[in-house]
């Protein structure tokens, strides 16, 4: 049983002002694993006083003293690895393999493309006779979610770090554990007092104060689309910056010309990694109607090879959902998508057979789909997928963008040409072309209601800053 039970703030770890106890389910057994005390605004106020008085000495750190920090932290974090994958895995139910390489590696890649990009990241330029000078925005509340949670903590807080920014950090209440090692991780490589601060606690009770709080300048949030605008409503009143990475829909295009068998597996591949809770999965496959049966049967056979079981088991791909809540959500949108007319041609309702306890959900493809259907419009977050056949390249682009959401896409052909058309033509943030891997220097974000603001790579540091002109700096 991890003992989270006490916040991390101004260097040391304290028992908080909230008394209230909240146990961490591991989804694969529905048993506890870990306790954690929920926050209250005054916990909050306590860890942004820190941050606050931290923010005037940090911010006047040189670029050198925080490239060595940085290095510390990345050292120290490969050292933990295996150790946060266990964490990972026991709290949200990735399997192993998963954990390892792609939820614990996740936060090792952006840690060391943060030291990276700090290395000569351009903090002032000269216009003329102006001096442009970018300043680190201030104390930072950072709302991470459970679903990648070593992901969203270290690509929020690597950046704010390298530019000189003091945090306080909310990990999801569902998912804290790793927030926890990673709070350690942080001490031991000698944060300065205040630099960094974790308070667990849930939306109402932390998020909200967080948000609303007049000392925090910017909050940078991970969650759902709902909860987003929760967060921006909180804090306008002060109108702090706010940046946003929320829900998704996005579009998997197969053009005409593209090896339809590679696309499709590799499309179904892609989507039912993290058993499809990804807010950028590619939960919307669009294919030609005149081979829309042919893909069917590809998609059909791909989700056949993915094993589903305890994450712990070798060979295991396809771990549980990560809370009951969301086991429930899934389990309902199956249920409204079977009722509306589309046709489950593997998965559908229930736990997978030989499974009688856990959040486990049959890994689902739908054909017989439009676009208006409910499993098509809304964020499942689950492993499900739909089929959507398209008339032609102009009708492929429609439905990919008759969406509210726009966070990603895909677009798969063997004209290099023609995939960068339909790519320019997508209204979504990010495009995988013919199967691209993602790109840690790249930004991360989206359009409409994905949210605003982009992570990740330089754009993830100017999210972090302030923009200063001081004209006549130069004679």
């Amino acid at each position: 049983m991890y003992d989270c039970r006490q916040f991390f703030i101004n260097g040391e770890w304290l028992t908080p002002s909230g008394r209230k106890e909240s146990l961490v389910i591991n989804p694969a057994t529905e048993q506890p694993v870990g306790k954690i005390l929920l926050g209250t605004a005054d916990d909050v106020d306590t860890a942004v006083r820190a941050a606050r008085v931290a923010f005037e000495t940090y911010s006047q750190t040189s670029r050198e003293e925080r490239i060595a920090l940085l290095e510390r932290i990345v050292k120290i974090y490969e050292a933990n690895i295996d150790r946060l994958a266990q964490a990972v895995s026991d709290e949200m139910g990735a399997p192993m393999t998963l954990a390892v390489q792609a939820q614990a590696g996740s936060g090792f890649r952006h840690l060391s493309t943060a030291l990276t990009i700090l290395k000569d990241f351009e903090f002032e330029e000269r216009l003329g006779t102006t001096q442009i000078r970018r300043e680190p925005i201030g104390v930072c509340g950072l709302i991470t979610p459970w679903n990648w949670p070593l992901n969203q903590i270290t690509c929020k807080v690597a950046p704010a770090l390298a530019v000189g920014c003091t945090v306080v950090l909310k990990p999801s209440e569902a998912a804290p554990i790793t927030a926890h090692i990673f709070a350690e991780i942080l001490a031991e490589a000698g944060v300065p007092k205040g630099v960094f601060n974790l308070v667990d606690g849930d939306g109402p009770g932390v998020g909200e104060a967080l948000s609303r709080h007049p000392d925090i300048d910017m909050v940078s949030f991970t969650g759902s689309t709902r909860a987003g605008v929760l967060v921006a409503k909180a804090a306008a009143d002060t109108v702090k910056r706010v940046s946003q990475e929320l829900g998704g829909k996005s579009a998997n295009i197969i053009l005409e010309d593209a090896d339809l068998a590679a696309s499709v597996a590799h499309g179904v591949t892609w989507m039912m990694t993290n058993s499809g809770q990804s807010c950028n999965a590619p939960s919307r496959m669009l294919v030609p109607a005149d081979r829309y049966d042919e893909a069917v049967q590809v998609a059909k056979q791909t989700a056949e090879q993915l094993v589903v079981g305890d994450p712990k088991a070798p060979g295991v791909t396809t771990g549980p959902l990560a809370n009951k809540l969301q086991f429930e959500r899934v389990q309902a949108l199956i249920e409204k998508a079977i009722a509306e007319g589309a046709k489950p041609v593997i998965g559908g309702l229930g736990r997978p057979a030989g499974i009688d306890k856990g959040y486990f959900v049959r890994p689902t493809i739908f054909a017989g789909v439009n676009n208006e259907m409910t499993i098509a419009r809304e964020e499942v977050f689950g492993p499900v997928m739909v089929l959507i056949p398209y008339k032609d390249e102009a009708d492929a682009i429609r439905i990919a963008n008759d969406t509210i959401y726009g966070l990603s896409g895909h677009v798969h052909s063997k004209n290099i040409d023609n995939a960068r058309r339909v790519a320019s033509k997508m209204r979504t943030g990010m495009i995988h072309v013919n199967g691209a891997a993602r790109d840690m220097f790249a930004p991360f974000g989206g359009y409409k209601q994905s949210g605003n603001g982009r992570e990740w790579g330089r754009e993830g540091f100017k999210e972090f800053l302030e923009t200063k002109a001081m004209m006549g700096y130069y004679p």
